[in-house]
């Protein structure tokens, strides 16, 4: 116990072991930016302030800042590793964190949910953050409402004990799915897709029409907003304890494993 107790602490400081990183902001220079696991964070309050007329707030019950301005509601849990803007999920992987007393998150998803992009200069080492971009538009508007409300559902019922990482793996085969020339072009198309057999276990038992999680919407948007865990195109997966076939190993290539499950592209 004591020995997992010094590897978790270390783990901690190795998260929080923060360096100075230089990011400007239309040309001019951003004080306060770190860099923490080669990731460039900047301080929430600030940067939301130096980019525009936003009120900034501390919600202690929830741990998280939050944003308000035209256009834009934003929330930013620490410990998560996404931005919830305008009903809308940006994920970066990394999650969000408290440096000496103040929330960070990383520059590019806090950019692009407040109207601005970034660039990487690999001569000066520098994010340069330029404002003006097109406005972060609301999940209504943004998302195909039958698109998030089945990707959701066959998440869910795929992978509603996975880890989020798990969940958004299984929404990015559907997805991969749909832009295949192999597979129907909706996302509703290919999850009852009938070619050779059912394709997802859920549509034979009827676990596909169970409520999805909060988690699974989540992860469903995130992939809606076309964040890939792989730069291979995964298309199948599999828990190997229970499958009964092995068409899938035997023919396609492995990527990469997640939880229970293994994933093939």
């Amino acid at each position: 116990m004591k020995r997992i107790l010094i590897f978790l602490a270390s783990a901690m400081m190795l998260l929080h072991l923060a360096f100075a990183a230089d990011v400007s902001i239309d040309g001019e220079a951003f004080e306060g930016a770190k860099l923490i696991n080669s990731v460039t964070y900047v301080p929430i309050r600030a940067f939301s302030e130096r980019l525009g007329e936003f009120d900034v707030a501390w919600d202690a019950p929830n741990r998280a800042a939050t944003v308000t301005g035209e256009n834009v509601e934003l929330n930013a849990a620490i410990g998560r590793g996404y931005i919830e803007c305008n009903d809308r999920c940006v994920y970066s992987g990394n999650d969000n964190i408290i440096v000496d007393g103040s929330a960070y998150v990383p520059v590019r998803s806090l950019a692009k949910t407040l109207g601005a992009s970034v660039e990487w200069n690999a001569v000066t080492r520098t994010a340069e953050v330029t404002t003006g971009a097109e406005r972060f538009k609301t999940a209504n508007e943004f998302y195909d409402r039958d698109n998030l409300y089945w990707l959701s559902k066959i998440i869910n019922a795929e992978s509603e004990g996975e880890s989020l990482q798990g969940k958004i793996a299984v929404g990015n085969v559907v997805l991969n799915r749909v832009r295949s020339s192999e597979f129907p072009d909706t996302v509703y198309g290919v999850i009852f897709d009938k070619k050779g057999g059912v394709q997802f276990t859920p549509v034979a038992n009827g676990s596909i029409y169970k409520e999805p999680n909060e988690e699974s919407i989540v992860a469903a948007k995130i992939c809606l907003e076309d964040y890939k865990l792989s730069n291979k195109n995964i298309l199948f997966f599999l828990n190997p304890t229970i499958s009964t076939s092995t068409w899938i190993p035997d023919n396609r290539d492995y990527v990469m494993t997640i939880g229970r499950h293994e994933f093939y592209s």
